[in-house]
């Protein structure tokens, strides 16, 4: 099982002087829960190289089992100081593409040509990929073969709008997730603010916050292996 994660390359929260990237849980819960399973996992990144962490990220009451174990992972970090540009990277290389969040995404991966090419592709080879969290906002310029917003009638669920307002950043991001996901005509389905919740939606599967990333993985790996299973 070859997994492709695709990671912001976007450090400046808006015009705040503060810094964002990725959230790391959301990268290092969902890439052992790949890791533990056999797969054989590629990072990318818009720029490639080492993306930038969420500061706020690694703050002790954010820290994991999983964040420590990632950070004393040598070969994780050494994956992470050279992902590969995401402009080098073909759907055909790979079973599946995961998508962690963090506040980054949302202002490269949503407006990111190369990234919304990828997933209309990975979904065009009927291939099943995961979404959590602000990447969610990833999908909004994403159109199905016959041109209509991918998340069109869909369910999908991504950082709501009472979990942006508790972290302070309603009007510093430059969309709100929750909102452009209605505004696109999907279903947004989501659960109490930080609390665990994934929609599966046909190849589409999304994860409300950092909590359910690495459940997304899991309901990914199931997706996944049924299809295996039915294929075979």
């Amino acid at each position: 099982m070859k997994v492709l994660m695709v990671i912001t390359s976007h450090d400046q929260l808006g015009n705040t002087g503060r810094k964002t990237g990725f959230w790391l849980e959301e990268l290092a819960a969902p890439y052992y829960v790949f890791k533990d399973s056999g797969a054989e996992i590629t990072l990318a990144s818009p720029k490639g190289g080492r993306p930038p962490l969420d500061p706020k990220s690694n703050e002790p009451e954010f820290r994991t089992d999983l964040t420590l174990r990632f950070e004393a992972d040598a070969a994780a970090e050494a994956q992470l100081d050279k992902t590969v540009r995401l402009d080098s990277v073909k759907q055909e290389d790979f079973d599946t593409l995961f998508y962690p969040g963090g506040h980054g995404p949302m202002w490269d991966l949503a407006e990111d040509k190369d990234s919304v090419k990828l997933i209309e592709s990975f979904l065009a080879a009927g291939k099943t990929i995961a979404v959590v969290c602000h990447s969610t906002g990833a999908l909004r310029h994403v159109k199905t073969p016959d041109g209509k917003p991918l998340v069109e009638g869909k369910e999908v669920t991504g950082f709501t709008n009472g979990e942006e307002e508790d972290v302070g950043l309603t009007h510093v991001v430059p969309f709100l997730v929750e909102d452009e996901m209605l505004k696109l005509g999907a279903v947004f389905s989501k659960t109490a603010n930080w609390g665990v919740h994934v929609v599966s939606a046909g190849q589409l599967i999304t994860g409300q916050n950092p909590h359910s990333s690495g459940p997304a993985a899991q309901t990914l790996l199931a997706a996944l292996a049924k299809k295996a299973k039915a294929a075979a």
